[in-house]
């Protein structure tokens, strides 16, 4: 293996005879490592200084490629550095851990590959699912399905190839596979089924991240968060995180008002009986109101008629759609037509029913009164006539004499009439 180290470093060693053997080769590994260390330094420095050069430039892959290789290269010129230093150690020691550099290296190179890749895909995910490098981007939840399926290809085929170059048979993995593959699934049936619930999630996109979403058949509602291979994260309106499996949604049925091209308003508003005379014009005047409103969609289905009698009102449907299905825009738009459609009917001097109930006496009708307030009215009654009484008592002296006098005044009176007779 020494013969693959460096000629110099092999003829610097063997030639100097100022140190013993043992520190010649600790200075020369000193030396290779403080080298690479420069070295990688330099690597560095140059191709970020390159990836900013790319950045002013119009194309967007160059500079991606280069931010996913800037780090890979620096490993690199560690991962030979090292190798030399581990192969002139190697040299001088009979240690069986040096024995392992080649494989270490076949490693480490792989290694190395995957990582440029993984972080390529990485940067390519970013620029075709970003409106900022792209004027139309892809969809997110796309992008992400198809990086995580190179990421899962990169990372399987990495595994085979050290496999085969550690000495392990890929046949012999390959039909331990499929063999124990049976069991396994019945295992893991579980985890299996939200793995393909998570593809067909991601093949069919019912949802993507950052729609609102619900369930019918669940109490599944709020915004998606993230679609993963096993779980669905969806943050309630609550502000609580729900991890739904993937498989549920192979199950039930999902409802995605985040796509829904309007907003519906439906109303029923009911006029007061006395106001049946109005009702005609009203209705006229909201449905040329509805026609002309800024924020209805009037190409829609609009429909503002007299619906009915009901028992305390005369009832008008009111069926129409908002241009905009944002929630907090679609309540303005709302407030604004029910107050229009409240300026309207004042307009015409009706008012908006409420519950109500009218009571019609017959005239001459006789009320008859509880027998509780007939023994009040009585006991009033008796007040009345003992305070009446004792006033009677208070002047009978009064109207004693009053009597007395009139008394003499008739017998005078017959005594005349007696005394012209005789």
């Amino acid at each position: 293996m020494v013969e693959e180290t460096p000629s110099y470093f092999k003829s610097w060693i063997e030639n100097w005879d100022l140190l013993p053997e043992s520190w010649q080769a600790a200075l020369v590994i000193f030396l290779l490592v403080l080298a690479t260390a420069t070295v990688a330094w330099i690597a560095g420095r140059v191709v970020l200084r390159l990836e900013r050069r790319c950045m002013r430039s119009s194309n967007l892959w160059d500079d991606a490629f280069l931010h996913a290789l800037r780090k890979p290269v620096v490993g690199f010129v560690w991962l030979q550095g090292v190798y030399w230093a581990a192969e002139i150690a190697h040299r001088y020691s009979e240690a069986e851990v040096f024995s392992a550099n080649d494989a270490v290296l076949e490693v480490g190179f792989v290694v190395l590959v995957v990582w440029t890749l993984l972080g390529a895909i990485k940067q390519g995910e970013y620029i075709l699912a970003s409106p900022v490098k792209l004027e139309q981007p892809l969809d997110y939840t796309t992008v992400t399905a198809i990086s995580k399926l190179l990421r899962a290809v990169v990372i399987i085929t990495a595994v085979l190839i050290l496999m085969q170059s550690l000495g392990y048979s890929i046949s012999g993995v390959l039909a331990f596979g499929g063999v124990g593959g049976i069991a396994i699934g019945f295992a893991a049936k579980d985890l299996l089924a939200n793995f393909f619930g998570g593809f067909i999630v991601h093949l069919d996109r019912p949802f993507k991240v950052g729609d609102w979403v619900r369930s019918p058949d669940r109490n599944i509602e709020g915004t998606v968060e993230h679609i993963g291979w096993r779980v669905t994260t969806i943050r309630t309106f609550d502000k609580r995180p729900l991890y739904v499996p993937n498989s549920v949604f192979t199950t039930i049925a999902v409802e995605n008002p985040s796509r829904m091209s309007n907003r519906r308003i439906f109303e029923t508003i009911g006029l007061r009986y006395v106001d049946v005379g109005q009702m005609a014009g009203v209705v006229d005047d909201i449905r040329g109101m509805l026609e002309k409103h800024e924020d209805i969609d009037s190409s829609q289905t609009l429909i503002v008629n007299f619906l009915g009698f009901s028992e305390s009102s005369l009832d008008i449907m009111v069926y129409t759609f908002t241009r905009t299905t944002e929630w907090v825009r679609y309540h303005a738009v709302k407030q604004d037509v029910l107050l229009r459609i409240s300026d309207i009917i004042e307009s015409y001097g009706a008012e908006i029913a409420f519950p109500t109930r009218t009571l019609h006496v017959p005239e001459g009708l006789r009320l008859e009164q509880d027998p509780g307030q007939d023994r009040e009215a009585d006991s009033e009654e008796g007040r009345e006539g003992g305070q009446a009484r004792a006033s009677g008592r208070a002047k009978a002296p009064n109207s004693g004499r009053r009597r007395t006098h009139q008394g003499d005044e008739g017998e005078q009176a017959q005594a005349d009439d007696g005394g012209e007779e005789s």
